[in-house]
């Protein structure tokens, strides 16, 4: 009896508590508060901006987007192939992060989109990635429409201040890292040429996937709950 119950009470205590034991990655750009009435009592939700989905080419061709991650934290930067400045180390420090997934290929995915993606094609991103060692499996560079791609850093990744039409002398060039968690919430900002900020970035990821869902009921309720329905 023991046996079976030590755990199940192990288990309700980490469930229950363990919320607030490790910190986990703040949410970034609150879009609004919504007034939410339960049981006579009032309470506020802030609601957070949302990634929303594209569709991109990348190294291999294919036409991809956020809807093909389900479940996935996804980490994100912007360079381009001809890049001999920040580019090189921002690929190596996310190299290693991918090295780091390497047999957990399914709770992580990075996606470099390239800010200048007339040249960019998918040909010249297929070298790029044979280049330095990239693993189509959960590493996609990504090129299309130039406009599509700055709307998308500047308005849903937040990565430039400026405003820009997309056109031909228009220029985002950026070391941030964003990390997205598995609901399309920007959850970090990390300087990706900064060795210290790359083990946090690393970190948050791994806390993101342990992370619960804010709106699932506790552990007794969900057992309850359960019983219920078989009766």
């Amino acid at each position: 009896m023991l046996a079976v119950l030590l755990p199940l009470v192990g288990y309700l205590i980490v469930d229950h508590y363990g919320r607030n034991v490790v910190p986990v990655p703040r949410f970034y750009i609150p879009e609004r508060v919504d007034t939410v009435v339960k049981d006579g009592k009032t309470s506020y939700d802030t609601v957070f901006h949302t990634i929303r989905n594209f569709t991109l080419t990348n190294q291999l061709g294919q036409q991809v987007g956020l809807k093909n991650l389900p479940g996935k934290v996804v980490l994100v930067d912007f360079f381009f192939t001809s890049c001999t400045s920040i580019c090189p180390t921002l690929t190596k420090n996310l190299k290693k992060i991918q090295d780091a997934y390497v047999k957990n290929d399914t709770l992580l995915q990075l996606l470099s989109f390239s800010v200048d993606p007339e040249r960019d094609s998918s040909e010249r991103l297929r070298w790029y990635a044979n280049k330095n060692g990239i693993n189509p499996d959960n590493w996609w560079l990504l090129t299309g429409p130039k406009k599509e791609i700055y709307d998308l850093a500047r308005h849903d990744f937040f990565v430039s201040v400026t405003e820009g039409s997309g056109g031909p002398d228009d220029f985002i060039h950026t070391e941030k890292l964003v990390l997205i968690d598995k609901n399309g919430h920007i959850r970090g900002y990390y300087n990706g040429l900064d060795s210290n900020a790359i083990r946090q970035c690393a970190n948050d990821i791994a806390v993101l996937h342990l992370e619960k869902d804010r709106n699932r009921p506790p552990f007794w309720k969900r057992l309850f709950a359960g019983t219920e329905s078989v009766k």
